[in-house]
């Protein structure tokens, strides 16, 4: 979780006393919700009936991935509007039966007479699902003598859509695609202000965020919109999509309104009301990690623990004094009920909470044999409070740590490890005891994703966390290590999260070490921490992407089914 970017208010300079410490409060701005989401009523029936209605355009949609006499860049062309419309979890064993048909007989001729746009589809299905198809598809692009793209491609605008989509599932050493990345953004660009009708659309919201870093849900739905054609090739496809769209909605409503029932009962408005009103952005937050119905239970229970970490974070950063840090870090670390009358008493209510959840979730996970889960969760955030007083201890002594050290715990403070491991406790049976110790591993892939975590906000946040006296930025902990330039910081930063997505990208390529069950919360939360953070801090200041995001989702209408 970021850490608190408003500027400072009401600091009480010179007046303290022992019975009003000087706290560094935060102005920040209400929830522009309120109890909007209390009031939903879910109709199971109505919901049963979606179920249902889905059966028959489901079974004829995979009828036709499995068609054997479907050509196969149209087969493709199909799988990879089922996979935009956020459906590959209904048909993976059919989808990976046929890739596997297709994969297997790549040859590089067969590609030596088709079109940059259809090349560039065939890329994408094979990536997003796991296969490594060669970026050599596109050398026939290059101009041979010079080097650089051809300028036949320039006209072909829905060619240059798809390769700079392509060209964002790029790994490291892929030459071609980090320069396709660049020519493309910037003749997309150039071209944008002329185009019309859906293209303009598709264009205009590929160059604001890359289907491939967007929120699962939200690009779904964006799809559904500016590709309609695509969309209304198949009726079962068209129907299915819409039938789907309106059953997780139902099913997303009345969980959001279960966690924003549960916050409101819990009364942190009233015990600390210092800190950001946020359930709908977290929840909205916890379900770019997952969409998929089965995982209902894995929301509600990861976006509680994420409201806490909320609650933990505003405390530390924006009212509690440094002894009362030391005090609340050291009950967490007990992790005992006895531990509570050592804390203030303004964050007792907190603490009682956090402890009786956590065993309320301990003793329903240990029922299915799944205890270990919610440990893992419960250790993860011991630590981000230890990284927490790490940080306060920084500020409050005025130091600026070096780089490495200042990654070491940032990486820690970032909530990554609170929130991915959060993500596994209500996931069932997938979570086996080798997958959570390929988590407790840090394998490369996590590495890339919790590093996106915290430099993506460092690069958006570290002049709002200059005014309030934060020391423990990463772009200031650059600039001392390196003695280089704010710019020069800011760039380097880039790098290495560009850098991090193509690690990411090839650690969801085959053979995995795990399923893409268990690495897509992964790649998902690298995905929310662009959404929340790529134009501003979309968490503390919630009124633009996030806004949309929740009006789209829960607010606006659906089309007609």
């Amino acid at each position: 979780m970021a850490a608190v970017q408003a500027n400072v208010t009401g600091i009480k300079a010179n007046t303290k006393t022992s019975a009003e410490p000087v706290r560094p409060l935060a102005n920040f701005p209400p929830s522009v919700w309120g109890d909007r989401f209390l009031s939903f009523s879910l109709d199971r029936s109505e919901l049963e009936r979606y179920a249902i209605a889905m059966e028959k355009p489901k079974e004829d949609l995979r009828k036709l991935i499995v068609d054997p006499t479907m050509d196969s860049n149209e087969k493709l062309g199909l799988i990879y509007s089922v996979h935009r419309l956020g459906l590959t979890y209904m048909f993976l064993q059919e989808i990976e039966s046929q890739l596997d048909k297709l994969f297997n007989k790549f040859s590089l001729q067969d590609y030596e007479e088709v079109d940059l746009y259809t090349i560039s589809i065939n890329f994408q299905v094979f990536r997003h699902l796991g296969y490594k198809l060669p970026c050599d598809v596109f050398n026939k692009f290059k101009d041979v003598s010079s080097g650089t793209f051809k300028a036949s491609i320039t006209s072909d605008v829905r060619g240059m859509l798809g390769l700079y989509e392509s060209a964002q599932l790029r790994i490291r050493g892929e030459k071609i695609l980090d320069e396709a990345s660049v020519f493309t953004e910037a003749k997309l660009k150039s071209v944008v202000n002329t185009l019309e009708g859906d293209l303009a659309q598709q264009v205009t919201q590929s160059l604001r965020r890359p289907f491939h870093q967007g929120m699962p849900m939200v690009e779904a739905r964006l799809y559904f919109s500016n590709y309609e054609k695509e969309c209304s090739t198949y009726d079962s496809l068209l129907k299915l999509a819409k039938l789907h769209f309106k059953y997780l909605e139902l099913q997303q409503k009345e969980e959001l309104r279960i966690v924003s029932k549960w916050w409101k009962d819990m009364r942190f408005h009233e015990t600390t009301p210092y800190i950001r009103d946020r359930v709908p952005e977290i929840y909205l937050w916890i379900l770019g990690l997952y969409f998929e119905p089965r995982y209902s239970l894995a929301r509600i229970i990861a976006t509680k623990i994420t409201l806490f970490l909320v609650v933990l974070d505003d405390t530390y950063d924006a009212y509690a004094t440094i002894e009362e840090i030391r005090l609340l870090t050291d009950a967490i670390n007990k992790w005992d009920i006895s531990a509570m009358e050592q804390i203030p008493e303004y964050i007792r209510p907190f603490y009682k909470i956090l402890l009786d959840e956590y065993a309320e979730i301990e003793k329903k996970m240990a029922k299915e044999g799944r205890a270990n889960t919610v440990i893992a969760s419960k250790e993860a955030f011991q630590d981000i409070a230890r990284g927490y007083l790490e940080e306060a201890e920084w500020t409050n002594s005025g130091y600026v740590a070096s780089f490495p050290e200042y990654m070491k715990n940032g990486l820690i403070t970032s909530a990554y490890n609170v929130i991915s491991k959060s993500a596994l406790v209500g996931m069932g049976e997938i979570v086996s005891e080798d997958a959570l110790a390929w988590y407790e591993s840090h394998p490369k892939t996590l590495q890339a994703s919790e590093l996106i975590s915290r430099l993506q906000d460092d690069v958006m946040t570290y002049q709002f966390e200059r005014e309030r006296g934060q020391s423990a930025t990463g772009v200031d902990a650059y600039i001392k290590t390196y003695g280089v330039s704010e710019k020069e910081a800011i760039d380097a930063l880039k790098i290495m999260i560009e850098n991090a997505w193509k690690d990411i990208n090839e650690g969801c390529l085959k053979p995995r070490q795990v399923s893409m069950d268990l690495l897509a919360p992964i790649l998902n939360l690298a995905r929310m921490i662009d959404v929340v953070y790529r134009y501003d801090d979309g968490f503390t200041f919630p009124g633009k992407t996030l806004k949309e995001y929740i009006n789209l989702l829960f607010v606006g209408s659906l089309p007609r089914v």
